[in-house]
C-alpha cells in the first residue's frame, strides 16, 4: 500500500503530461478555413435577386463563363450594366426572338465595358465609351453617359435611362442596375421597343452589397490527409504505451 501511494504522484504527472499532448496535437491539427472563392458574375445577380432574365441570357450564350475567366485569369477590369426584370419585361413581346442568337450575344456584349469604372469616373470618361460588342465609333454601338453629380444617365441612341443602384463593387468588377435594357443603334436603330409604361410605383431604396459580400467560391473544405491522421493516432498510441510502461517500471523498481 505504501508503494502504492508513493507511485500515485508519478502516475498523475504522467497522465498529466499525456493530456497536455493530445491537446497541442489537436490544435496543431485542426483544419483552417478555405479561402474564398473567386467572383462569379451569376452569384452575384443571384444574390442582388431581380436579375433572373440577364442571368439566364448570360449562361445560354456562355458569356457569363467568359466574365469569369476574365476576371480569375487576367487583372482587366469589367463594367457590366445589369437590366432588370422589370426592364425586359418592359420591352415588347418577341423583342428577343426578334433577333438571332448571334445578335442576343452582342446585345448581352453591348452591356459590358471592358474597363472598371466607378461611379466618380463616370464623371471623366470619353464618349463614346467602348463596349464588347464592337466598335462604338461607327455609330452602330455607340454607348454615351453624362453625370449629374453621383447621377450616372446612359443613352444608346434608342433609349436613355439611369445607373439606379450600384449591385457590386471592387478593384476589378463593377456592376450596375439599369432599369431599361440597353439597346444598340445596330440591332434596334428604329427607335424604342417598349411596352407602354404603366405609372411607376414608388419604389424603395437599395442596399449596395459589398465586395465583402461578395458571393464565394465553393465551401467545400479541401480532403484531409489520411496518412497525417494515421500517424499522429499512431504516435500517440506509441507515446502513451511508452508512458505506461515507464510508470509501470518505476513502480516495480521502488
Amino acid at each position: 500500500m505504501a508503494k502504492l501511494f508513493h507511485f500515485l504522484p508519478l502516475f498523475c504527472l504522467n497522465l498529466l503530461f499525456i493530456v497536455t499532448f493530445f491537446q497541442t496535437v489537436s490544435a496543431q491539427t485542426a483544419i483552417s478555413p478555405a479561402p474564398s472563392g473567386p467572383t462569379n458574375i451569376t452569384q452575384v445577380l443571384e444574390k442582388a435577386g431581380q436579375f433572373t432574365t440577364f442571368m439566364k441570357l448570360l449562361k445560354a450564350t456562355q458569356v457569363s463563363d467568359r466574365i469569369n475567366s476574365q476576371l480569375n485569369n487576367s487583372n482587366q477590369g469589367l463594367t457590366i450594366f445589369a437590366p432588370t426584370d422589370n426592364a425586359f419585361s418592359s420591352l415588347k413581346s418577341g423583342t428577343l426572338n426578334s433577333i438571332s442568337t448571334q445578335n442576343q450575344l452582342q446585345l448581352l456584349q453591348f452591356h459590358i465595358l471592358p474597363t472598371l469604372y466607378t461611379i466618380s469616373q463616370f464623371q471623366t470618361a470619353s464618349n463614346p465609351l467602348h463596349t464588347q460588342a464592337g466598335n462604338s465609333d461607327d455609330g452602330e454601338y455607340p454607348l454615351n453617359v453624362t453625370t449629374s453629380g453621383n447621377q450616372v444617365n446612359v443613352t444608346t441612341g434608342v433609349i436613355d435611362t439611369t445607373v439606379s443602384n450600384t449591385i457590386y463593387s471592387d478593384n476589378q468588377l463593377a456592376v450596375y442596375q439599369v432599369d431599361k435594357v440597353l439597346l444598340p443603334m445596330a440591332l434596334f436603330g428604329q427607335g424604342p421597343t417598349a411596352a407602354p409604361a404603366e405609372a411607376p410605383a414608388p419604389t424603395k431604396p437599395e442596399k449596395s452589397v459589398r465586395a465583402s459580400d461578395a458571393p464565394k467560391g465553393s465551401s467545400d473544405s479541401p480532403a484531409v490527409d489520411s496518412s497525417a491522421v494515421g500517424l499522429n493516432g499512431y504516435s500517440g498510441v506509441t507515446l502513451f504505451a511508452a508512458v505506461f510502461a515507464n510508470a509501470v517500471v518505476s513502480y516495480l523498481w521502488m
